[in-house]
């Protein structure tokens, strides 16, 4: 059990105090000047020894803390856990080991005030004199912290803009015309105002020769180096980052390490070995162009990923100034020698013109058989146009396109023209010279060649027809399949066809065939839109029957549908749409409410098991009828579903309209009423949510509004809460402690604890008691009052449970003590499952522990629950060896019938007994120990005495006769780990 406590709201009112402090706290303008006042506030009230002041404690860093300084230390460790608990649970936190500590929330500004007291006594009288300064210091550190906010703010979009700006500076200088020295030089100037650039060089790499040259060289260590070889820098960073194209960053340990992880091998250096080194390669293409690097000689001076991304961009501008160089160099160097040309020979710029023009003319025709090919012409037209662009380029007298057919069995020619008279017809697929271009792709062939095809029989000749002086073919592609062919041929000897002529014919094809697709796609969506017409004039008239019959039955069942059955008041739905309309006046009308009361019949569910659904009805009845009379017009009620119930109140002034309202709602459902014979008394819990002009949508309301009913019935039943902003808090709180259980589940983040049993008078371990403990990955260890209520109202405790089991005798397994027993806690529900001593046994078997080791820790109310069950679950377990032992004894019902009745193996003394003895008073805890121990040694049963924390209480237990103890004296919980170290040390020693 843990020593910190929580304490209550139940504190002494507010004492009067002096108002000294005041002034200090308001004149405070930051976090730090804000805590110093605080401690100034609190450190002259009696009782306080120590004052520290934490804020920003929920990140995962260090906090900032007024005395300034470092949380290494165990004790400012157990302090922030301390805090992070106070906070979580915004109340005061009192811890009496190993120092009374108090732990104060401020929750409006998350900050945490630790004090040290004189004593743990005087914590509530010291919490009284400090709140109202308290109350004050929260509102003044708020205000501090968003202040301090604000300035981070400006300073980093300060820190934005003088970086945009040197980037645009950049930008501009890389696109002037400065010499190569002086804008390098200037570049430098630049990123000098950016980080820190004292030492600078820029290498370009020349990949041809291997040569690395220095366009530019500034350090304070070393002399600027000549051109060296790549060689040469074989093995250094700059090396590294011209072969690899990676960027480097950090000391020469961090660039090691980085090297290593790429695999690219040791660092070796050139010159002053600097503090910290930043290197960027300068690419193009994803190819190393050179490289920019910064150094520092300086400790304290590093390079951060920022810089690392501004000089990304700072090499990629020297690489635009690089090119433009050595472009303006090669049309320099290209109009010298074009010059040159043209002075040797004037002939040779007269060719060139021409084929420009032929390259101009070229350009206009592929552009015109681009236009073709998405123009809405008929197809006629467009094969012809095509034909008359190909003629004006090359010879195209004898001009075929042919396609294949649907089923690719045959060859259709829908544009086919031939000096020879030549006639095209449909034909099944054969062995010519088109179909060799629908194989084998584009073809340029001559007579001769196509004698050779057909001698080695790629064709034959029967269906070549009148043989060409040349034959050229490109295939018409739609995906990866040929759907056809377009072809041109000469019967002349002067004409013939070379690689330009194909590279032309197959654009063309490209084009024809595209043409072709769409031309496709647009028939195919013709057909499918005069078939969907037909099939919508059928589907309209079909409609026009549907519509009319539909018109009849939605007249018949819209009060159906917006009302309920049994009742007659309006059901969900209605109710939305009403609030929806509420919601919207209030909108416009800010100055008028309405309030939204959800209720549900309390024990309905006893109701209708009771006495029947029959009977539930007619008490559902009555509740509406009721309910009906509590209201009035425009008022409305509603049943939403079950025994849910809402009323919607529109146009009241102030939230007491709805109180009053709920208050004769629970004083008429109260009123008897007779059901099967039954005389009954109903009762509701309600809840209440106050719309203003804060809601926008109706779920928003009636979710508050069941946020409020929830906690009505936390409290109790028969009666009413209305919503405020910590009901939604606390809601959203248990769904996000419920995410992370889950989540703790799957990450396996559950780990037993291990607190040793001893022998009182030998201090020799009998045993352990594994005990719950959570790593939570934010929170630290989390002990069971942290979470184990949620794990239960969301189901999850019995996984955890299970969970726990398994870990818990698996790391018992690993002890070396064979004789220690473990005791697992057992939960109440788990007796509930008829095969839990089965999945016990189970579990032992998997993990190795001998049943004769395991003890299962029950409460009395675990026995009580279902005596029956739970003695015969216990005789299976004990039959295997499993004993049970009888936790927290003497705090429950603690009936002396169940001792003898049930096998128990081991009596636990619950703590409350055994923190008395050993002091002035403890007669009364002498006495009932005494009594405990006789009563189990009569029967038989070990006993253990829980929460020995002192040596009088051990020291007395012993004079008792108490054999067996368990406290913090004797040894807190901890990991395995902890104990398979210790009983490794002993093994040492004693060898």
């Amino acid at each position: 059990m843990s020593m910190d406590s929580t304490l209550t709201d139940s504190l002494p009112p507010l004492a009067a105090s002096p108002l000294a402090w005041l002034p200090p706290l308001l004149e405070a303008t930051t976090p730090r000047a804000a805590a110093v006042a605080i401690i100034d506030a609190l450190h002259g009230l009696p009782g306080c020894r120590d004052v520290r002041v934490l804020w920003e404690v929920d990140g995962a860093e260090a906090p900032e803390s007024e005395p300034a300084g470092p949380c290494d230390r165990q004790g400012d460790r157990d302090d922030l856990a301390l805090a992070r608990e106070a906070l979580t649970d915004d109340c005061p936190r009192l811890s009496r080991e190993p120092r009374p500590r108090l732990a104060i929330p401020l929750w409006r500004s998350g900050g945490v005030v630790m004090v040290r007291l004189d004593g743990p006594g005087i914590a509530a009288t010291f919490l009284s004199q400090a709140a109202e300064p308290l109350q004050v210091a929260d509102h003044r550190l708020r205000t501090a912290l968003e202040v301090a906010e604000l300035h981070d703010s400006m300073s980093r979009l300060e820190h934005s803009e003088q970086v945009q700006r040197a980037l645009f500076a950049i930008s501009d200088l890389a696109g002037s015309d400065r010499e190569m020295p002086d804008l390098l030089a200037g570049i430098h100037a630049i990123v000098g105002t950016l980080m820190y650039a004292e030492n600078c060089f820029i290498v370009r790499l020349e990949p041809e020769h291997a040569m690395v040259h220095f366009l530019y060289f500034v350090d304070v260590n070393d002399p600027a180096p000549g051109d060296l070889t790549l060689a040469q820098l074989e093995g250094t960073a700059t090396g590294y980052i011209l072969v690899d194209g990676r960027p480097l960053r950090g000391t020469s340990e961090q660039i090691s390490e980085q090297l290593r992880e790429h695999g690219s091998g040791e660092l070796r250096y050139i010159g002053t070995d600097s503090f910290d080194w930043l290197g960027m390669p300068i690419l193009r293409d994803g190819a190393v162009e050179g490289a920019i690097v910064l150094q520092s000689y300086e400790p304290g001076v590093s390079y951060t990923a920022e810089d690392q991304a501004v000089l990304q961009f700072v090499g990629s501008h020297i690489l635009t100034a690089l090119e433009r160089r050595r472009n303006r160099a090669d049309l320099e160097r290209s109009v010298g020698q074009r010059t040159l040309e043209l002075a040797q020979a004037n002939r040779g710029l007269r060719q060139e013109i021409a084929e420009r023009e032929r390259a101009e003319r070229l350009q206009a025709a592929l552009f015109r058989i681009a236009e073709l090919a998405t123009a809405d012409i008929d197809e006629e037209d467009f094969y012809r146009e095509v034909h008359e662009v190909v003629g004006s380029l090359i010879t195209a007298n004898n001009f075929f396109i042919a396609l294949l057919t649907a089923d690719g069995g045959g060859i259709e020619y829908p544009y086919a023209v031939d000096e020879t008279g030549e006639t095209y017809i449909a034909r099944p697929v054969s062995r010519g010279l088109s179909e060799y271009v629908l194989r084998s792709g584009k073809l340029i062939v001559d007579r001769a060649g196509t004698l050779a095809l057909a001698e080695r029989g790629e064709i034959e000749l029967d269906s070549v027809g009148a043989l060409a002086t040349c034959w050229l073919g490109a295939p018409l592609m739609v995906g990866d399949a040929a759907v056809g062919l377009i072809a041109v041929q000469s019967y002349q000897e002067s004409e013939g066809y070379g690689p330009a002529d194909a590279e032309l014919l197959g654009f063309v094809a490209s084009q024809v065939a595209n043409s072709l697709t769409r031309r496709r796609a647009a028939l195919d969506q013709q057909q499918a839109m005069v078939l969907l017409e037909e099939r919508v004039l059928v589907r309209t008239h079909e409609l026009r029957q549907e519509i009319s019959e539909r018109e009849r039955i939605q007249d018949q069942l819209k009060h159906e549908v917006l009302h309920d059955t049994l009742t007659g008041l309006p059901n969900r739905d209605y109710l939305r749409s009403r609030l929806d309309r509420a919601l919207a006046r209030v909108k416009n009308e800010p100055h008028h409410h309405c309030a939204l009361l959800y209720l549900d019949v309390d024990r309905f569910k006893v109701i209708n098991d009771s006495l029947g659904h029959l009977a539930g009805d007619e008490v559902l009845k009555a509740v509406a009828s009721r309910l009906q009379s509590c209201v009035r017009d425009p008022d409305l009620v509603a049943r939403l579903s079950g025994d849910e119930f809402a009323i919607l109140l529109e146009n009241i002034d102030v939230p007491g309209t709805a109180t009053k309202v709920a208050e004769r709602v629970l004083e008429q459902l109260g009123q008897p009423v007779t059901v099967a014979g039954k005389v009954i008394a109903p009762s509701a819990s309600i809840g209440i949510a106050i719309g203003d002009d804060h809601y926008g949508l109706a779920d928003e309301l009636v979710r508050d509004a069941d946020i409020a009913l929830y906690r009505a019935k936390a409290m109790g039943r028969n009666r009413f809460v209305l919503f405020d902003a910590s009901l939604q808090r606390e809601a959203i709180d248990v769904l996000a402690m419920e995410g992370e259980l889950r989540d703790a589940l799957r990450h396996d983040q559950f780990e037993p604890y291990l607190q040793p049993m001893q022998c009182l008078a030998s201090g020799n371990v009998i045993g352990y008691e594994a005990l719950l403990r959570w790593n939570h990955p934010t929170r630290g260890v989390l002990g069971p009052p942290a979470f184990l209520q949620i794990a239960e109202e969301c189901g999850a405790i019995e996984a955890i449970d299970w969970r726990m089991f398994e870990l818990s005798c698996g790391h018992a397994a690993r002890l070396r003590q064979a004789d220690a027993f473990l005791t697992i806690n057992v939960a109440p529900l788990h007796f509930r499952h008829t095969d839990f001593d089965s999945r016990l046994q189970a579990l032992l078997a998997r993990t190795g522990l001998k049943a004769t080791r395991l003890l299962t820790e029950i409460t009395e109310g675990s026995l009580l629950h279902d005596p029956a069950r739970a003695r015969a679950t216990l005789a299976r377990l004990q039959e295997v060896g499993i004993g049970a032992a009888l936790d927290d004894f003497g705090t429950g019902y603690s009936s002396l019938s169940y001792l003898h009745s049930f096998p128990l193996r081991m009596l636990k003394i619950d703590r409350s007994f055994v923190v008395g003895l050993g002091s002035s008073g403890s007669d009364n805890s002498t006495s009932i120990v005494t009594a405990i121990l006789t009563l189990a040694h009569a029967l038989g049963m070990d006993v253990v005495a829980e929460g020995i924390e002192t040596e009088e209480q051990r020291a007395a237990l012993i004079a008792l006769g108490c054999e067996y103890g368990q406290g913090y004296l004797l040894g807190r919980p901890a990991p395995i780990a902890h104990w398979l170290a210790l009983e490794a040390r002993a093994e040492g020693g004693a060898g």
